[in-house]
């Protein structure tokens, strides 16, 4: 029924109503984005009653917001199961984007996976006991005397609840927390319950505070829910980056030389520099001019730009002459600097700054995970600095080129609007015409978004991009924000349209009459001024893009997007190529030479294994193409094609043909390269295009060579009747040159023929017959009766 599956209300208020504003939230590490005051939504206990006029929905748990609250309540009944069985601390238990988590201060007991039974078996017992989530409200001396055998939650209550406050807590069975709610109606609607792994923390994420053990969980209306959260977790630990950057060897992580920072090895390179081609190329047809910028810089430049004040504690450090110098963390400023090189003119702009650069970041230790968080790290960085009227159109462009890449990658998009919070920089009619711009470019798009109110960054209003992969997993790493800070902090401007030179005199005269904004530091000394506006001159907008983000995440989002086959363009491993025997490899090895003269990624395996052996580790081993070369292919110039996708062979094809086979796949383009775009109508004559080639007819193929050795297939059946009925061709000898079977790469029906009647009138003489009557005669006779029934 609709008042079991209801997990929370929400309620829209159609007027102010004090009362929603009357409990300050204490239980929070930060301080989080306040909410716009024109949305009057807010979501309710299902067991509390409504207060002021108000329209009601009834939220489920196939809702975000309606997950988001169930898995709230989760985490308060994995705070009372870690209660009962251990008598910790509490200090913090937020849902997350699947599951939830809590932390608890357990003095020297550190826990493990032993540990999670009797967290369950306690979990299940809350949940049997269908304990009711009750509401209460406290003053902040209440709350005090309440928590005052917790340090952690008492924290809390001091430094966020102001004196004579109001706060909330939720009692459910023996446990009391902080908590701003809403819940569940009671603890029996969490039907299926999980502890799913466990890690170390800090309180309030700083390391010189107290370690504290962070318990995780996963929580469902029904079992049934569970079962396919477990079996979607299987297939996430087989695409787990972590394994297959291992097993592909494309990167590793050293715990001691260099934690979070990623080795990554040369077939593993091929990726990393094949998406910063990618990016290359099409910032080329769409107008970005890349630059390279210094790796640190004297930490005045973040001063300036107000990073040193709010991240330095992130920032990596060093003396230089005695001057304090930082590892770079972001290319902004940098770019900034470049902007003010000399003075700007409109004509300039939009002005489009991509940036490749190698940034670091302090992460802490516990929060490293492969290549999602490291500490090392190279984006697709790139600023826009463009006029006003130009955002719309830049924006749209920035939304077109996204879109185009998570396209090829077999992504899909949302989209969301942040718009102007509360403590923002800038007049409200500069944001609102911002905002007004950012509308009409997705909009026009024709693309759905949806709006975050009053959720964008102090700077200026963003558009939030999240992918979703092949296992419906959703990710951020696009970002289109305009900021009007950076400008003004940098004191970044261009001469507007019919503006001429101003005279020395006059910039004089207006400087010494301007007073702007400053920033002093704990000192009282002054770090930053705000710079005069000259006449006639407008600050730029900047535009911050980035669409894979950090490269690192990326290459890990893809190798579980693709599973580890990756697409031929893309592809570490894109040609194997097999001889048939030793014999061939000097032309196997000039074939791969070949490929790699045209751009391929190729490696000839010359080893003495068997044929078989050789193409099945190549099928293992996820390369795109095996081609199979041996005297018909030598002779020829040519290589028998095999797909990683097909079962069967593709064909034999000339290594011209299959150049341009390859070539028809190599890195995707959004226009086409290297042809001509008309001009009023008009090209200039070119070749016609070649379309990609199919496998060559037999015809084209050099002659067979004859074979008429002792014992040859021809000779016995000259001499006996008994082979003249054989499903195999006279020439089998020189078949058997380039292949495994007599009919091609797998054994059928004539294998287990021919290999009865030579059983019985004599071992074959001849080379590759007798090595072919070796290999069939290592399987079982009801293995090749398999065949025959096949």
């Amino acid at each position: 029924s609709l008042a079991e599956s209801a997990v929370v209300a929400k309620i829209i208020y159609k007027e102010n109503v004090e009362s929603l504003t009357q409990c300050v939230v204490a239980d929070v590490e930060e301080d989080e984005p306040e909410e716009d005051p024109s949305e009057q939504s807010v979501l309710w206990d299902m067991t509390r009653p409504l207060e002021g006029s108000c329209r009601m929905e009834l939220l489920k748990f196939d809702h975000p917001q309606g997950q988001d609250v169930f898995w709230h309540s989760s985490a308060h009944i994995l705070g009372q199961a870690m209660e009962r069985e251990f008598g910790c601390h509490l200090t913090i238990g937020p849902a997350l984007e699947s599951g939830f988590y809590y932390d608890g201060f357990f003095g020297e007991r550190k826990l493990n996976e032993n540990d999670f039974k009797s967290i369950n078996e306690h979990a299940t017992q809350i949940c049997k006991e269908s304990q009711l989530f009750q509401r209460c409200v406290l003053s902040k001396e209440e709350a005090l005397e309440l928590f005052k055998e917790n340090p952690f939650k008492v924290q809390l209550i001091t430094n966020k609840v102001p004196d004579g406050a109001l706060t909330s807590c939720y009692r459910c069975g023996d446990l009391v927390d902080l908590c701003r709610g809403p819940h569940l109606p009671n603890t029996n609607r969490a039907k299926a319950f999980m502890v799913t792994k466990n890690s170390a923390a800090y309180w309030l994420g700083d390391q010189n505070l107290d370690s504290l053990q962070r318990l995780y969980g996963i929580a469902f209306p029904n079992d049934k829910l569970l079962k396919e959260y477990k079996k979607f977790q299987e297939e996430a630990a087989k695409r787990d980056h972590r394994n297959i950057g291992k097993q592909q060897e494309l990167m590793m992580f050293h715990p001691v030389m260099s934690p979070g920072c990623c080795f990554w090895f040369p077939l593993g390179t091929r990726v990393y520099n094949k998406l910063i081609d990618f990016m290359r190329s099409e910032y080329r047809l769409r107008g970005f001019q890349e630059v390279v910028t210094p790796n640190m810089y004297d930490s005045r430049l973040f001063l300036q730009s107000g990073h040193y004040q709010n991240y330095k504690d992130d920032m990596y450090s060093l003396d230089v002459e005695k001057q304090e110098w930082m590892l770079k963390p972001m290319n902004c400023p940098g770019h900034f600097v470049m902007f003010d090189a000399r003075v700007r003119s409109y004509k300039e702009l939009p002005m489009r700054y991509a940036d490749f650069g190698v940034l670091h970041r302090n992460e802490a230790s516990g929060a490293l995970t492969g290549l999602t968080r490291v500490r090392r790290f190279q984006q697709d960085d790139a600023h826009i600095f463009c006029r006003p009227d130009q955002i719309k159109s830049e924006v749209a462009s920035a939304l077109d080129f996204l879109d185009y890449v998570y396209k090829v990658f077999g992504f899909k998009a949302s989209y969301a609007l942040s718009t102007r919070p509360k403590k923002a920089l800038g007049s409200k009619e500069i944001w609102d015409n911002a905002e007004i711009q950012l509308k009409a470019a997705l909009d026009q798009s024709g693309r759905e978004w949806s709006l975050n109110p009053g959720d964008g960054a102090f700077y200026g209003p963003k558009i939030d991009i999240r992918l979703q992969d092949a296992m419906k997993r959703k990710h951020q790493c696009g970002t289109i924000q305009l900021d009007f800070n950076g400008p003004i902090r940098f004191n970044l401007q261009y001469r507007k349209e019919g503006v001429e030179e101003t005279v020395e005199g006059e910039e004089e005269k207006d400087k010494g009459e301007f007073k702007g904004a400053e920033e002093k530091n704990d000192k009282g000394e002054v770090i930053w001024k705000e710079g005069r506006l000259k006449n006639g001159f407008e600050r730029p907008v900047v535009i911050h893009r980035a669409i894979l983000g950090s490269i690192e995440r990326m290459s890990a989002i893809l190798m579980e997007h693709y599973a580890g086959k990756w697409p031929f363009w893309l592809s570490p491993r894109q040609v194997q190529v097999v001889p048939v025997g030793t014999q061939f490899n000097e032309y196997a090895l000039w074939v791969e030479r070949q490929l790699q003269i045209h751009g391929f990624h190729a490696e000839a395996e010359t080893s003495g294994k068997t044929l078989n052996k050789k193409v099945r580790e190549a099928q293992l081993a996820s390369w795109n193409y095996v081609a199979v070369v041996g005297a018909e292919e030598q002779n020829a110039l040519s290589v028998n094609l095999r797909s990683r996708e097909s079962e069967k062979p593709l064909g034999v094809f000339s290594m011209v043909d299959f150049i341009a086979k390859l070539d028809s796949e190599a890195m995707p383009s959004s226009q086409p390269l290297r042809h001509f775009e008309a001009f009023q109508g008009r090209l200039p004559a070119e070749p016609s295009k070649k379309e990609v080639p199919e496998p060559m007819p037999s015809a084209k193929l050099a002659p067979k060579p004859a074979f008429q050795k002792q014992g040859s297939l021809q000779l016995r059946k000259a001499a006996s009747d008994k082979f003249a009925g054989l499903s195999v061709d006279d020439d089998v000898e020189a078949f058997l040159e380039s292949h495994p079977y007599v009919k091609g790469f797998e054994p059928s029906f004539a294998d287990a023929e021919l290999f009865e009647q030579l059983s019985e009138s004599g071992v074959p003489e001849t080379p590759n017959l007798k090595r072919w009557f070796d290999h069939v005669g290592s399987f079982s006779s009801s293995d090749r009766a398999q065949w025959v029934k096949a």
